[in-house]
Formats: C-alpha cells, structure tokens, sequence
C-alpha cells in the first residue's frame, strides 16, 4: 500500500535532491554549464557577507509573513470552526476561493491595488486621507503583503482543523470554575490546538522563506530575498548552477536541522 508513495518520494524529491547535492559539488564551466571536479568552493561562497545578509533579511520578512498569518488565522480559524454547519461551509469556501485563481494572476492584481495610480491610493484620496499617493509598490511593505496574503490560506485551514475538534465544554467548564475568557483561551484552547498552529508555521514560513515570484512582481527587484538569488544562479544572468545549488542544499539542511531541534524540544518538554 505505502509503494505508491515511496516511489514518488524517491522520483520526486530523493532523486531532485541528489541531482542539487551533486550540482553543488561542481563549479561552474566557461560557458556556463557545470564541471564535476567535487569541490566545496560553492559552499564557501554561501558564506559571503551579502549572501548572508539577504539570508537575515529573508528570515526576517518569512518571520514578520508567519506572525502576521498568525494573528489574522487563528481569529478567523476559530470563527469558521464555531459557525453553525449550515455557514461553516460557505466560510470554507471563501478561504480557498484565491486557489481557484492563478497565483501569478492574484499577485499582478496586487500591482493594480499598491501602485500610485491604483485603487488603495485612489480610495485614499478620495476619502481625504492622503494629499498625494503614496509609493506603496516596491517596497517591502508590500512584499510582506503579497506574502501574507498568499500564504494566509495555508495558516488558516491547519488551525480551523485543531479548533473544530476542540471540545466547546472544555471552555465551558474552565469558565465555570472562575476562569477568565482570555485565561480559558491562553491555557486550555491554545495548548490544545497548538498542532494545528505548529502546522500553519510550517506551511507558511518555510515558502515564505524560498518564495521568489512575489519578491520580483511586488517587489520590483530592490527587495532581494534568498529565493531570488537562486533563481537568478538558475535562469537569470549568473547561469551559476553549483552555486545556487549549494544555496538550495544549505537552506534545505538549515531547514531540516530547525525541525530536528523543534521534535527534539517537544519530545524532552
């Protein structure tokens, strides 16, 4: 029954990641392709002050992405999850309305809403509360928003699954017992649904961190993030594939050493 699955795995994801692995230990050639003499050169490079300055200021915008979904998420999560059956779907189906659209297509329309001429900063001056447009578009403020609203689904629908099999008479009875509502949220709803929180940082966070395509359309290429300059090693003007490839093994063993420690610590706790 499992054979299906592991052989996807191993076409998908172990073959992928060997290829990367062994493209990380080449250099790059004259004329752009990959020599395989297995050196560590490209991993030394992944060192370099500016790589690991645009490594800090991905983990920062991922990190500000992740608590923002967090804030917006569990409210709406909990709301979904307690609306009566006959609403609970229709809410649902307002959570993944965005899938039925083309990512690329819901991120263009992002354009249209931030730039100067757009639909925020005609609202805004219509309403008197600017003089003259602000420049919203190619910022980082709006990277972060394109980003949030991209992965908010994936906070959301992990969460609602924790709260739906919450049982309500647990609230009941610590409010009963002199609890304050927030007190029964912080030590009996939040606990108990902490899986589904700790599936939403998953899910958002880690493509929050590699994400490139919201960086280049809202971003406009002054915000730089790790996902872009290895998309720019790949198909871009440096055609260095060893390069990003060790930039692709490195975030991946970064990422699978923070779930080590993260099991680790809930294991021991």
């Amino acid at each position: 029954m499992l054979a299906p699955l592991l052989v996807w795995l191993a076409a998908f994801v172990v073959a992928p990641t060997a290829i990367l692995v062994g493209y990380s230990l080449g250099r790059r050639g004259e004329l752009g392709g990959v020599v395989f003499d297995w050196t560590l050169a490209s991993y030394a490079r992944v060192l370099d002050p500016t790589i690991l300055r645009i490594a800090v200021r991905s983990v920062v915008y991922a990190g500000v992405t992740t608590a923002i979904c967090v804030a917006i998420g569990y409210p709406v999560a909990w709301c979904v999850a307690r609306a009566r059956p006959e609403r609970r779907d229709a809410l649902l189906l307002l959570v993944t309305i965005p899938f039925w659209t083309s990512f690329l297509i819901r991120t263009y329309a992002w354009v249209t809403i931030l730039k100067s001429e757009g639909l925020l900063n005609g609202a805004l001056l219509a309403l008197g509360a600017i003089a003259q447009p602000i420049e919203m578009l190619y910022t980082p403020g709006a990277v972060v928003v394109g980003l949030v609203y991209t992965f908010l689904p994936f906070m959301i629908l992990p969460i609602y699954a924790s709260v739906e099999k919450l049982d309500p008479s647990l609230l009941e009875a610590a409010l009963d017992l002199g609890a304050t509502p927030a007190a029964a949220v912080r030590r009996i709803a939040l606990p108990l649904t902490a899986p589904g929180i700790a599936a939403g940082l998953l899910f958002v966070f880690v493509p929050a961190l590699g994400l490139f395509a919201v960086n280049d359309v809202l971003g406009g290429g002054r915000v730089d993030m790790i996902g872009n300059v290895i998309e720019n090693q790949f198909k871009g003007s440096a055609r260095d594939w060893p390069f990003g490839a060790a930039l692709g093994v490195t975030l991946l063993a970064a990422f699978g050493a923070a779930y080590w420690l993260a099991r680790r610590r809930e294991r021991l706790a």
